[in-house]
């Protein structure tokens, strides 16, 4: 059994609410390609998923290729509306001052939208040099693939078994179990759905919170606690 070390963040729909907001600038272009679903809708189904990716299943569903321009042109559509939008989440900033693990940040996100909506809100210098992008290196790793938590853990020299990972989307999730890490499922983001923290639990989460205040007690019940085996 290992006390939490290490606490890692995932950023769209753990630290900002931003989730929703991405979804609907995709659909704004995917809705010229006859795609029809509401936000929410996009956002259960892609959260956390890289545009390549949702790009693919999108071109699968509708039974053709679509242009090369539409991964460009939703990353930037994106990276507009959530630098602009995006809300932080609750008691995120509150959080990190009740917490004495280290801490950072790992997510599939561009370093500019990270900087942006981080800044924004007053969390970036609350991480950085400790924010990691799966898009910083080339070619890109992204989640679900457990990279960014194993380079995270190297450069904290935390254990598997020390380090929290907390995730918003089955895909991170799939990422951190790779890794061999705690895993602490959350719902408090606007893009929740109804069997949303069964999902979570189902990837590997060992729990679920949906408000970020309840992460501190979490974390400490976890150092005591050996988790699932």
């Amino acid at each position: 059994m290992s006390d939490i070390k290490l606490v890692i963040f995932d950023c769209d729909g753990v630290l900002m609410d931003s989730e929703i907001v991405a979804a609907a600038a995709e659909l704004e272009v995917y809705s010229e390609y006859g795609v029809e679903m509401t936000a929410k809708e996009f956002a259960e189904r892609f959260a956390g998923l890289d545009a390549a990716k949702v790009k693919a299943r999108m071109e699968e569903e509708l039974g053709r290729e679509l242009p090369d321009t539409v991964v460009p042109d939703t990353r930037k559509l994106v990276n507009e509306k959530t630098g602009k939008e995006a809300a932080m989440i609750p008691d995120a900033d509150t959080v990190l001052d009740r917490l004495d693990q280290a801490r950072c940040v790992c997510s599939n996100s561009p370093v500019i939208r990270l900087e942006q909506m981080l800044t924004r809100v007053g969390l970036y210098d609350r991480f950085k040099p400790y924010i990691f992008s799966a898009q910083a290196i080339q070619p890109p790793i992204f989640k679900p693939r457990p990279d960014l938590f194993l380079n995270a853990m190297e450069e904290f020299e935390a254990s598997p078994t020390e380090t929290l990972v907390v995730e918003d989307s089955v895909h991170g999730i799939h990422g951190a179990v790779a890794a061999g890490c705690r895993i602490v499922g959350f719902t408090g983001a606007s893009h929740t759905y109804p069997t949303h923290a069964d999902d979570l639990i189902e990837a590997g989460a060992e729990t679920v919170i949906n408000r970020m205040s309840e992460l501190p007690s979490v974390v400490e019940a976890f150092s005591g606690w050996g988790g699932i085996h």
